[in-house]
């Protein structure tokens, strides 16, 4: 069959790949594991343990008692699954958190604490050809862990990007803030649901409609809840401020100060922004967020109405997660494969030098090295290992071949050259 011309294969390869799918190629894996080794190193590290959710779960894990906010559950992926003459609607996973306290809720909650984590995908329609499937590192701090609980996951979550090389600073918020504010204006709930997302799109006059409603509070409402301010100073010009015209800010200020001031204490630099978080149902107390430049890189708080929701008792519980696809733009370039860097081939086609080829392979995997096997030169290679009839001759970059009789004297001499 002739080749398709270069331009109607691409045209071919575009339209068979799912909108919004991405392929992960070799470099990009290699990537991938970079950053998902440092992530199970830091948390095992910290004493976590690894688990993973199906991809398929029952709709109504998202839907009840609403542990997906109505913004979610327009972009999931859900469809009947049928089983016999009776079906159930199923969801492809798009969320991480709700399924692991599903899994905690079935399975481990006997233990007072459960660190857990996770690398895997989430699925959410997104418009265009914008990303629809997106991997995350998560971890899930459920039990009586509070306050210190917040403080360990952004310590854990620091230390991650501190081991990929990737320079990030740390905005600290909580909604309470915000959804005190509009309860105390008299919003109803679903008002208050379209006025967050409002605030948090740019439309300041939203602020200005609560401050109306809230004489007492004056024109420092609006001016404070937009600015972003560094640490414990910040938040307890917040309590001066606002506390008497909205005494329900007590809480949510109070707990954000006391992971602000922890944090102070221990040398983590970090700004306090009061309008930050988008999902306004999801967390019920402290939420943090890390960028590299404008990128954000992940985020998580504390959600500890979330147990109750999926069938467990009302338990405390913090959680977050790095977005894979952003930090891998931002690491370093992985190194290139040992595979790549030497090549084994014979000299020729006779049985003898194929042979020869195989046995210095089977050599090379009882010793742990890894090399690429090849029936011609290849020229990006820094080193090859050509089977002869009467032995192996070793080529480096830089230097003369060598010849060596055995196997053994190929890999001593392999043993002994820089790597």
């Amino acid at each position: 069959m002739a080749p398709f011309p270069a331009g109607e294969m691409t045209q071919m390869q575009e339209s068979m790949r799912c909108r919004g799918m991405r392929d992960t190629l070799p470099e990009d894996m290699a990537r991938f594991r970079e950053i998902e080794q440092a992530f199970r190193a830091v948390c095992l590290g910290w004493g976590y343990e690894e688990v993973r959710t199906p991809t398929l779960e029952h709709l109504h894990l998202f839907t009840s008692a609403g542990t997906l906010s109505p913004q979610m559950l327009g972009r999931v992926y859900s469809f009947l699954d049928w089983d016999g003459w009776s079906g159930e609607r199923v969801v492809l996973r798009p969320d991480s958190t709700i399924p692991v306290a599903r899994l905690y809720v079935e399975n481990l909650s006997s233990a007072a604490i459960q660190r857990l984590f996770y690398v895997q995908n989430v699925l959410r329609f997104a418009e265009g050809d914008a990303s629809r499937e997106d991997w995350q590192c998560g971890v899930e701090l459920i039990g009586d862990a509070q306050p210190l609980g917040d403080v360990e996951l952004i310590q854990i979550a620091g230390e991650v990007l501190a081991a990929l090389g990737v320079e990030a600073s740390l905005k600290l918020s909580d909604p309470g803030i915000l959804r005190a504010i509009l309860d105390g204006a008299g919003f109803t709930h679903a008002e208050q649901l379209t006025l967050y997302d409002r605030v948090l799109d740019g439309e300041p006059s939203v602020l200005e409609a609560a401050a109306g409603r809230l004489p007492a509070a004056g024109a420092s409402l609006q001016s404070l809840l937009m600015l972003e301010g560094d640490g414990p100073a910040f938040l307890r010009n917040l309590q001066s401020s606002i506390l008497p015209a909205v005494p329900a800010l007590e809480r949510p200020l109070s707990e954000l100060l006391a992971v602000s001031q922890t944090l102070a204490d221990i040398g983590r630099e970090h700004s306090v922004a009061p309008l930050l978080v988008r999902n306004f149902e999801y967390y019920t107390g402290p939420v943090f967020h890390f960028y590299s430049g404008n990128k954000k890189v992940g985020g998580g708080g504390r959600y500890d109405s979330l147990i109750g929701l999926v069938g467990g008792h009302d338990t405390p519980a913090s959680g977050f997660a790095l977005d894979m696809e952003v930090l891998a733009t931002l690491t370093h370039e992985p190194p290139i494969s040992a595979a790549r860097r030497l090549v084994v081939r014979p000299a020729g086609h006779s049985r003898a030098e194929v042979a020869a080829a195989f046995q210095l392979a089977g050599a090379l995997r009882q010793a742990g090295r890894r090399f690429r096997l090849a029936l011609s030169s290849d020229a990006g290679a820094e080193r090859q290992v050509i089977a002869g009839r009467d032995g192996y001759t070793l080529a480096l970059n830089g230097a003369g071949p060598r010849q060596f009789r055995t196997a053994d004297e190929v890999l001593q001499a392999l043993a002994e050259s820089p790597q």
